[in-house]
């Protein structure tokens, strides 16, 4: 049984691991040695694994490759459900209807014994919703996510802390959920600069035609880190003024 654990738990590594991976990485990561990697990799080879590479050079989970999730620790299957029980509470409609489909999923693809323990984990996420609209559905957040995903412009009209009101092109990069309240941080074609909008002070919000001039995740990444610059200065709103 500990080795079939072993091998499935190899398998998770080579498919986290996006480039090819050394023995000695993998043998670090389960606590084994190196001529034990070397054993299970042939092994899970002569099974029908498609794995890549040989001893000394690293290897690598070929494309195209599924490994159905027949096997969760009980922590690992505590950790998805409680995040799926908190989607399922966002305001998000369809992320909470989607997460509600895939532990139905989930609890048809693996053993019978784990299945019954999504029912009942014992470990429930709480939401405050107790006057503050965090339950609230919200339709947009939907369309901000359809934007990332098409990278695609946003054309909203947004109302600032002090009531101003303007309209422009944004285009969303991160989406926060947080109990009170919904936040995206977006680059503005306004502006030329990188900043944050809180949905509930999205007065409009509706596709454009506008493209992201560089893929979402550089873009994301020149949003971290401007706003590490940000953070290292001291706190702030972080609304358009």
């Amino acid at each position: 049984m500990d080795r079939i654990l072993r091998l499935f738990g190899l398998m998770d590594s080579l498919r986290r691991h996006r480039g090819p991976v050394t023995a000695q990485v993998l043998a670090e990561e389960h606590q084994v040695s190196v001529r034990t990697v070397y054993r299970d990799v042939q092994m899970l080879q002569a099974l029908g694994a498609p794995i890549g590479g040989e001893a000394g050079l690293g290897y690598v989970l070929l494309p195209g490759f599924f490994l159905p999730p027949l096997m969760f620790s009980m922590e690992e299957l505590e950790a998805v459900v409680l995040g799926a029980r908190w989607v399922e509470q966002l305001p998000d409609a369809e992320l909470a209807a989607s997460a509600t489909n895939a532990l139905a999923k989930l609890s048809a693809a693996i053993p019978k014994g784990l299945a019954e323990r999504i029912d009942d984990t014992g470990l429930w996420p709480v939401v405050n919703s107790d006057g503050d609209g965090a339950s609230r559905p919200e339709p947009l957040l939907g369309l901000v996510r359809r934007a990332m995903r098409e990278e695609r412009g946003l054309f909203i009209r947004y109302q600032n802390q002090a009531g101003t009101v303007s309209e422009r092109i944004v285009l969303p990069v991160q989406l926060a959920y947080f109990e009170a309240r919904q936040v995206f941080a977006a680059w503005c074609c306004k502006r030329d600069a990188f900043a944050r909008f809180r949905l509930d002070r999205v007065l409009h919000a509706e596709l454009s035609e506008q493209r992201f001039h560089k893929p979402r995740v550089e873009l994301a990444r020149e949003w971290f880190q401007a706003f590490e610059v940000e953070l290292a200065k001291g706190p702030t709103d972080g609304d358009m003024p």
